[in-house]
């Protein structure tokens, strides 16, 4: 009976030491950390333990946000684009053109009609002498005529105004490199002609012909002038040679045919002060543009930039820059903002140089290479 009782208590005890084996909580092992989810390899506890020194976690880098990239344009080429505008172009003009038309075609031209035309021609701004020979001209050939019909008037007069703006002139743009040499163009004219957006123009309707282009912002007296050239060659992928406001223009010059130069690149435009100086003022800094720039490579071209809209007080400022510099053509800009499209003529009378480039507009490839029978057929109209 005593070992029944011994064997039960043994029993009891060996069920209440299992309970309390089951009843602690059971110690599990730390995870075993990745090298690569530490610190240096190392914990900041196992370097405590260790006494080694203490690697602390490097700040991240700040990655600077990539710069916009610029996508480069691909401009339309420069032949033809009077024709893409001639329809701009004959908005303003067409008044003009009209009214010359409807007094030709009149049964009978008395002298009062005669005089309505010289007039007409005169408020074109294309001149008194001019307008006074063109009327002479036009009236031998229609009492040589006699009856006219509509198409024969058009013709008659269209090959008169071809003839005063001169349908043979060279109007071409050097542009051709001299070896190793780019081509250098120098830019002329007042400021608010349009002359610095006329630089940016120019390049693009070369960048649109297959040329390489520098821009050379020797306009150092606005440094808004700077600024426009360069987001005009931004965009074309040409580039742009500047210095600060206020530098010497001649020396920026220099820098860009240099540059132009070193690159290989065909065309070097130079973007030259507008100011309204006397003629002193104009001839000393002109000059010496002219000069320095000549020290490394030839001037091709001196593009005078006038303001179509500003009829007789352009022609004075032209005249001015005319005896300045040796000018070979003309940029006639904002010429679809006036209904003068007599200026042509007038401006190549009175300087002796080509039209050679027009601008027609505010968008970037609005300026085109002058092109005389597009010009008087927009005139005329169909």
């Amino acid at each position: 009976m005593e070992y029944v009782i011994v064997i039960a208590a043994l029993a009891v005890i060996a069920l209440i030491i299992g309970g309390v084996t089951l009843l602690r909580p059971r110690r599990t092992r730390p995870p075993v950390e990745r090298p690569s989810e530490r610190t240096g390899g190392a914990t900041a506890a196992d370097t405590a333990d260790t006494g080694a020194p203490t690697i602390e976690k490097a700040p991240p880098t700040e990655v600077a946000p990539p710069r916009p990239t610029v996508e480069i344009e691909r401009p339309p080429p420069g032949a033809g684009r009077l024709v893409r505008l001639r329809a701009r172009l004959a908005r303003s003009q067409n008044a003009f053109g009209k009214t010359l038309l409807v007094l030709l075609s009149r049964d009978t031209l008395d002298e009062d009609a005669w005089e309505e035309i010289e007039d007409t021609l005169i408020a074109a701004d294309m001149g008194t002498a001019v307008a006074r020979q063109v009327t002479d001209d036009l009236r031998t050939r229609v009492q040589v005529l006699g009856t006219r019909s509509p198409a024969e008037v058009r013709e008659l007069l269209k090959d008169e105004l071809l003839k005063q703006i001169g349908p043979d002139i060279d109007r071409s743009l050097h542009t051709e490199a001299h070896g190793d040499r780019p081509a250098v163009l120098m830019v002329v004219g007042v400021n608010g002609t349009g002359k610095t957006t006329t630089c940016g123009k120019l390049g693009r309707v070369l960048v649109g012909d297959g040329n390489t282009v520098l821009l050379g912002a020797a306009d150092t007296f606005r440094a808004a002038a700077a600024d426009q050239l360069e987001t005009w060659g931004t965009r074309v992928g040409a580039q742009v040679v500047r210095k600060d406001e206020g530098a010497d223009p001649a020396s920026v010059a220099f820098d860009a045919v240099k540059q132009g130069i070193d690159t290989k690149v065909n065309v070097v435009i130079v973007d030259t002060a507008g100011r309204l100086h006397t003629k002193t003022g104009l001839m000393d800094e002109l000059g010496k543009v002219k000069r320095v720039v000549e020290k490394q490579a030839t001037v091709d071209e001196v593009l005078l930039v006038l303001d179509a809209t500003t009829g007789q007080n352009g022609m004075q400022q032209a005249r001015v820059f005319a005896e300045v510099v040796n000018v070979t053509g003309v940029v006639l800009t904002k010429l679809d903002g006036t209904a003068k499209g007599g200026i042509v003529v007038q401006v190549q009378r009175e300087l002796g140089v080509p039209v050679k480039l027009v601008g027609l507009g505010e968008g970037p490839d609005d300026l085109a290479p002058f092109e005389p029978e597009a010009f008087v057929d927009a005139i005329l109209g169909d």
